[in-house]
């Protein structure tokens, strides 16, 4: 049985690649932009084609940070929509037997009550710094309850809070929120400056170390029967604010008397608190990885590849 991932060099694709040795019986197939253009019908049918996957991970997308978000709306959301169109549609022309793809708690409404579940996706409209992003991750959504109720296709979506962990993108202006400032640290340190962080550091995240997505993406592909999207997120209890984050980043660099909270910068929403209630029924005894030490094995990897990686 041959398992597709799409944006297989990605952050949550090196996560999924990290344990596919524990899934023997099953042939992983990962796909960069290298090999397909997503962006494109034909390249992708062509693809699909050749490959005849049975299941379907779909993780490739146009992400970015806040600043990227509120910048470049036109190609986030043209990019996302043009992609989960033509992976979707190529998957049910190819038979696949399941698809789960992959959205984003920043998705949710802005206007809502706390903590949120998978039932308030669309009761309003998302926080304006990401909304162009926020609607074309709502369409995959929409596009894959469409496929299940007029062909019966086996397509979900799981809905992860911010990920953060090895393989990351960490480009200071466009990276998520943690990358960024693994690599902002880095720079500081390196020029003996001060650790600058854009906005007040009060809003409130929860996070997800990349590995533990992986294995809750496999579980969700494998063994989780429902139908309807599930958020994949550690307990409410452990929402941190980004001043904590980077903190946490601060420390693994022995810099944290360096930091100051530029407050010129927007903070964006200020939070956007989930339930993992469903997860918590479903999946009781996973175990997540504690935060302090998934950023202290990201600095660490970010240390040793810095020449390398994605900045």
């Amino acid at each position: 049985m041959k398992i597709l991932v799409t944006g297989g060099s990605g952050l949550v694709g090196y996560g999924i690649q990290s344990i596919q040795a524990q899934y023997p019986e099953y042939e992983f197939v990962f796909l960069s932009s290298q090999d397909c253009n997503l962006l494109n019908l034909a390249e992708t049918r062509a693809y699909f084609h050749q490959t005849r996957p049975d299941y379907v991970i779909h993780l490739a997308a146009n992400v970015g940070g806040l600043f990227k978000n509120m910048n470049y709306k036109v190609n986030m959301y043209e990019d996302n929509i043009a992609m989960n169109m033509n992976v979707l549609k190529c998957c049910h022309e190819s038979n696949v037997q399941k698809v789960v793809s992959c959205l984003s708690t920043c998705i949710f409404p802005d206007k809502t009550s706390y903590p949120i579940c998978e039932e308030m996706l669309h009761n309003g409209a998302p926080h304006k710094s990401n909304d162009a992003y926020a609607y074309a991750k709502r369409m995959l959504e929409v596009q894959s309850k469409a496929y299940r109720e007029q062909y019966g296709d086996n397509f979900i979506c799981v809905i992860p809070t911010n990920i953060y962990g090895p393989y990351d993108n960490y480009c200071v202006e466009n990276g998520h929120v943690i990358p960024a400032l693994i690599h902002k640290c880095y720079l500081a340190k390196q020029n003996q400056e001060r650790f600058q962080v854009c906005g007040s550091g009060r809003p409130l995240r929860q996070f997800i170390y990349s590995a533990d997505l992986a294995k809750l993406i496999l579980w969700a592909l494998l063994e989780y029967d429902e139908k309807e999207s599930i958020i994949l997120a550690d307990r409410e209890e452990n929402e941190v604010s980004i001043e904590q984050v980077a903190r946490m980043i601060a420390r693994e660099f022995d810099y944290e008397s360096q930091i100051f909270f530029d407050t010129f910068y927007s903070d964006g929403q200020h939070k956007k608190t989930v339930d993992n209630r469903k997860l918590r029924e479903a999946y009781p005894d996973f175990q997540f990885t504690d935060m302090q030490q998934g950023i202290r094995t990201s600095v660490q990897w970010s240390k040793e590849n810095y020449e390398n990686c994605r900045k």
